[in-house]
């Protein structure tokens, strides 16, 4: 091992700084002199400062692993669980949600399901769920539940099905937003159950639906079908009910009258 004594400060940040390029450490090289001086300021141990320095790599790297799993997602939008407001809405337990933000429910493959009217938050526990997953290591992708279904058919008219079922199949957890919403011919639903199935007991389902289970046959014109469905995505899950009132209506009519109260 070469040993370079006797380096001026400024060699030595030029030293750092080239090997950080080499190594690809990225955070080391950014934050060494500020580093170096706190540590020259707290009078820290040499092994004090190393660690320091590469637990700040080791946290960063962490984020934008993270980073790149939320991107991969493909989120629509930025929701999380934070600015959820159970007070607005009480159908929602806050204790359930925090434990299902733990993912294991994700680790062991488990289904969940989201059922609720438009505007009682349940886009925005989907998204906010699986960014938590997206946090944990896991590979999480939304998708709209007819875009979903346009996209195997097309796979299926371009002989790519296989393909495609695989790629969905790959990831650990595969939020469904917009179930219920349109419905579906038997071709279409026959290929959605077809994705359904390759993830069964071995990767994670999270739809989100404002029909109930009952109305789903809306959706899944075929009973028998629409059964196996709804047998699929609840065996062995969790289910969450938002409700039916829609607390964005109420905080869109609750900002209108006080707009209007201060006008008057």
């Amino acid at each position: 091992m070469t040993r370079h004594r006797g380096l001026t400060e400024q060699a030595a940040d030029a030293a750092v700084d080239s090997a950080c390029r080499l190594l690809r450490l990225p955070t080391i090289r950014s934050q060494f002199g500020e580093l170096a001086e706190a540590a020259a300021r707290d009078q820290m141990t040499y092994r004090g400062f190393l660690a320091e320095l590469l637990m700040a790599e080791c946290d960063d790297r962490a984020r934008r692993r993270s980073e790149r799993r939320i991107k991969a997602a493909a989120f629509p939008r930025d929701k999380n669980l934070r600015t959820f407001d159970f007070d607005a809405n009480p159908n929602v337990d806050p204790a359930v949600v925090h434990t299902l933000a733990a993912c294991d429910w994700v680790k062991k493959g488990l289904p969940l399901c989201l059922i609720g009217d438009s505007g009682t938050g349940k886009s925005h526990l989907l998204i906010a769920l699986g960014t938590e997953a997206a946090m944990a290591g896991f590979r999480v992708r939304y998708v709209l539940a007819t875009k979903l279904v346009n996209e195997l058919v097309e796979a299926a008219d371009e002989k790519m099905l296989a393909k495609t079922i695989a790629r969905y199949g790959r990831v650990d957890l595969l939020c469904i937003d917009e179930l219920g919403y349109m419905e579906l011919d038997k071709r279409g639903a026959e290929l959605l159950f077809q994705v359904l199935t390759e993830r069964e007991e071995k990767a994670s389902v999270a739809i989100a639906s404002n029909e109930s289970f009952s109305g789903w046959s809306k959706t899944f014109t075929d009973p028998r079908l629409c059964a196996a469905i709804v047998d699929r995505i609840t065996f062995g899950g969790n289910i969450i009910e938002t409700g039916t009132d829609s607390y964005r209506l109420a905080q869109t009519r609750a900002r209108a009258e006080d707009a209007t109260r201060t006008q008057v």
